[in-house]
């Protein structure tokens, strides 16, 4: 939990860095209302918060991470179709085709599950995991430009995921999740990585 912590306040102290170059360049800014990106965020955890709560992490875990990678998706198609980076445009289909993989991957063990479990500490980190998604990506300074916003607000969106994967790990039994949810975690930090590796290479 600590490292996770520290990894986030990297990423803190990161855009904190970028707003201030944002703003003494005049980068114009844009209203989140306004923004396609945080739109589907928005959406996105609309529909998570309305996922029924099982208190079961063998239910509730693959539940809400198909929702969180569908919203990936969506995010991805749109940087796909409207932004401007090359490399951003791959890094956009190299994670639509993993989460479409983990999503089938997702069903597949939900198939064979019921719910026969209760840990409502788990059901309360998760929840409390997306509230500081979407808390988190409401304060930033969003411009309209897709690849900036895409790059900044998947920060976030995969730190939800990691945080979500690391309850799993604790208090899940599934096999198959837990070896999954420690590949999620693997993946997307390695993610962020890439996407703040980006923005300071593009002085967003």
């Amino acid at each position: 939990m600590k490292s996770t912590f520290f990894f986030m306040g990297c990423f803190l102290f990161l855009f904190l860095f970028v707003a201030c170059d944002k703003n003494e360049n005049g980068l114009q800014l844009q209203s989140h209302d306004d923004n396609r990106m945080m739109d589907s965020m928005h959406a996105a955890m609309s529909r998570m918060e309305a996922i029924p709560k099982t208190n079961d992490p063998e239910i509730d875990f693959p539940k809400m991470m198909i929702m969180h990678h569908q919203a990936a998706i969506n995010m991805g198609n749109v940087q796909k179709q409207e932004g401007r980076n090359d490399s951003l445009k791959r890094f956009s289909q190299k994670m639509i085709n993993a989460q479409q993989m983990e999503i089938q991957q997702l069903n597949a063990i939900l198939v064979s599950e019921s719910v026969n479990n209760s840990v409502p500490a788990f059901t309360m980190e998760q929840m409390d995991h997306m509230k500081k998604m979407d808390e988190m990506a409401d304060v930033q300074q969003i411009t309209g430009d897709i690849d900036n916003d895409f790059a900044t607000l998947m920060i976030f969106h995969h730190n939800s995921a990691i945080e979500n994967s690391e309850a799993y790990l604790k208090y899940g039994n599934n096999t198959q999740l837990k070896t999954l949810a420690q590949k999620m975690l693997d993946d997307q930090k390695k993610e962020i990585k890439e996407l703040s590796d980006w923005l300071r290479t593009n002085k967003r």
